[in-house]
């Protein structure tokens, strides 16, 4: 039986055990499971902690940072995130040439943080599979709708390469569906991933093609 302290006698404070601390950190682990894994690439130090912070804070799981362009690719390679966040203008390699080689291993999708006065880069950044835009200076209330963003675009993306092998094809297919979900988007007010998931639903109901129901719908076939 466990003696109980006497009256006017002190007590210890509970002092936290290796086992404790291990409990508490895989309660940590637990609430990040099924969180997205993000990889942030920037090279100005406040900007990129600033970001991880807001991110954690979101319900992210920060699985690493990089300070340039080159280490950032490295690093996606070997944590395999599901998005990378970065930056611009970085040294060794810059963010578009990261974003592309990126995209060429179908690895990730990736948001670009941007300044106003790069918007001339947004071509050059949609041609390297940039998915979405985060322009400088952000919030923790820009963080979401881009990641959202980025991650539905990725989705239909991997959905058209697989129903479409060819290249060329491929990116005019992507170009009738980006045309076909605006008009869903209007006529039955949609939001962008539900457009495409209608795009994709009819497109296996009538055994068709997207790019063919995409045509349809551009046409004025009946959304309904």
């Amino acid at each position: 039986m466990t003696p109980k302290p006497t009256p006017g006698t002190a007590t210890t404070p509970a002092v936290p055990t290796e086992a404790a601390a291990s409990s508490e950190a895989a309660d940590t682990a637990a609430d990040r499971a099924g969180a997205t894994r993000i990889l942030v690439a920037e090279d100005e130090a406040l900007i990129r902690l600033d970001l991880v912070e807001m991110l954690g804070e979101q319900g992210y799981d920060v699985v690493g940072q990089a300070s340039n362009g080159e280490q950032a690719v490295e690093l996606a390679k070997d944590v395999k995130p599901d998005l990378v966040i970065m930056d611009v203008k970085m040294p060794v390699l810059d963010g578009l040439s990261a974003a592309e080689q990126l995209h060429e291993s179908k690895l990730c999708p990736v948001i670009m943080l941007t300044a106003f006065s790069q918007t001339e880069l947004v071509e050059r950044a949609r041609d390297a599979g940039v998915m979405a835009y985060i322009v400088k200076p952000f919030t923790a209330d820009d963080l979401r709708p881009a990641i959202d963003i980025a991650t539905s675009r990725w989705q239909e993306l991997k959905a058209l390469e697989a129903e479409i092998a060819d290249l060329g094809e491929r990116l005019e297919t992507r170009k009738l569906v980006d045309r076909a979900k605006g008009v869903l988007m209007t006529q039955l007010k949609l939001s962008e991933s539900d457009a495409f998931r209608w795009i994709q639903k009819t497109a296996m109901d009538r055994r068709l093609g997207m790019k063919e129901v995409a045509e349809a719908v551009i046409n004025g076939f009946p959304a309904s």
